[in-house]
């Protein structure tokens, strides 16, 4: 983690949602808007373009950790913007501010943790597993 990497950074996301996006195509039948599953999706994808400028060759991002109230729906055809902002960094933990929005009103908010280390030691313990 390079020096640069501070509390206050923020990120933005914006995404159209389409039909492969619904909670109906998540297995919720009948329910055509914006899946949670989706949602946490744009979400873990905010707060990796926000870390990506500042990762060492080598380094990775895990997601671990995912606190969310999806308060709202969200229709097909409608904008949704994720906001994430970094809240703390505690070594290699560090834990995103999450507010989501779309065209009309506020539709989620809630928190996320990222944990950064080497890809070589993350493989390493995937390969353990696999053994």
């Amino acid at each position: 983690m390079t020096a640069k990497l501070a509390t206050g950074r923020s990120h933005s996301l914006q995404s159209r949602v389409e039909e492969w996006m619904t909670a109906d195509r998540t297995g919720n039948t009948g329910v055509e808007v914006l899946s949670t599953a989706i949602l946490v999706q744009l979400i873990e994808q905010a707060a990796i373009d926000c870390l990506a400028p500042f990762l060492e060759k080598g380094r990775v991002s895990l997601g671990t950790h995912v606190d969310l109230e999806h308060r709202k729906p969200v229709p097909v055809g409608f904008i949704v913007r994720i906001e994430v902002e970094i809240v703390t960094i505690d070594g290699p933990r560090v834990t995103f501010a999450v507010q989501v929005f779309d065209e009309q009103e506020a539709v989620a908010e809630g928190s996320h943790e990222r944990y950064l280390m080497e890809r070589t030691k993350f493989l390493a313990k995937l390969q353990e597993k696999l053994e």
